[in-house]
């Protein structure tokens, strides 16, 4: 990627592991990343994401489920919970700093409270549905008052009709204890739904001049599409901008591909064009200017982004 002058953005995804461990590999990551950026390449780094939901040691839990489980259940000590996210994310940004001297950045839950002095850019990984794009303009304008460039690390959705409502938690809907796996209630695939999503928060990241935005995921192989089976069509549970194809749906060991979705043509268009690129997935409205103001999310906790996974 460096190679063809695009910019890097470097980030280890190590979790469920000790957390020497995973500093460790923050470490090597960040190396890396400064070997590219001596060469001339454009880098920054970012040391993580979501500390408290994939660090062992901050919300009991042997793995990211059961700490949403221990997190929305309501029996943890929220101050307890801060204070050792507070303490691993400054060991964190100390490791960054210590191997890497470029951009350094950190991918937050939207209500996390990060000491954002520790950083060069505020990454928020941002999952909010709003029916005006004001709200939307409201709402990510308080990560502005930090002075520094924004930028969103994770946004998307699922391809169901109703995905954006459910947030971060949209994939939620897998029923692991059948076999094969299958959705827990009927749903309708939407790759409209889902296309429409991530262009109209596209457009308001590019309206507002934010730095970056990293559309989540690009693919997701253990949740795939099985045409004309509605209730095994797992790929309607994922974020990912493609679909997964096996050669035979239902053998999990078969060979496959994958096949765009309509959300990843329109956000190629977006890229490819600066995001000037208008689609039928539009609307045109302006942005009007809105008040500054913290807003409150009145999704249930389980739906919240700072829930996601």
């Amino acid at each position: 990627m460096a190679e063809q002058g695009l910019h890097v953005r470097a980030e280890p995804t190590l979790g469920d592991r000790p957390q020497r461990e995973i500093l460790d590999h923050l470490a090597a990551v960040g190396r890396q990343a400064e070997g590219l950026r001596r060469q001339g390449a454009s880098v920054e780094l970012s040391v993580g994401c979501e500390f408290w939901l994939f660090v062992p040691g901050i919300i009991p839990g042997d793995d990211a489920v059961e700490r949403i489980e221990n997190l929305t259940s309501g029996t943890i000590d929220p101050e307890q919970v801060q204070r050792r996210l507070d303490r691993f994310t400054a060991r964190a940004a100390a490791v960054g700093r210590s191997v890497f001297h470029g951009p350094l950045s950190y991918a937050a839950a939207q209500d996390d409270q990060v000491d954002w002095d520790q950083f060069d850019i505020v990454g928020i990984d941002y999952y909010s549905h709003h029916a005006r794009r004001q709200d939307y303009v409201r709402e990510l304008r308080r990560y502005q008052r930090f002075g520094k460039p924004v930028a969103i690390a994770e946004f998307g959705t699922c391809a169901y009709r109703g995905a954006p409502d459910a947030g971060g938690m949209a994939w939620q809907v897998i029923d692991y204890t059948k076999q094969p796996p299958q959705l827990s209630k009927p749903l309708v695939r939407s790759e409209e739904t889902q296309a429409r999503y991530v262009t109209e928060l596209f457009d308001v990241f590019e309206a507002m001049g934010l730095h970056e935005a990293m559309a989540f995921e690009f693919v997701t192989p253990e949740t795939p599409h099985w045409p004309g089976e509605p209730r095994h069509d797992l790929d309607m549970a994922s974020y990912a901008l493609v679909k997964t194809i096996r050669d035979t749906p239902e053998d999990p060991s078969s060979d496959w591909h994958w096949e765009p979705k309509q959300a990843f043509h329109a956000l190629a268009r977006r890229y490819a064009s600066g995001g000037t690129t208008r689609h039928p997935y539009d609307q045109e409205r302006p942005l009007p200017p809105v008040p500054e103001g913290p807003t409150r999310d009145r999704r249930p906790p389980q739906a919240r982004p700072d829930a996601r996974r």
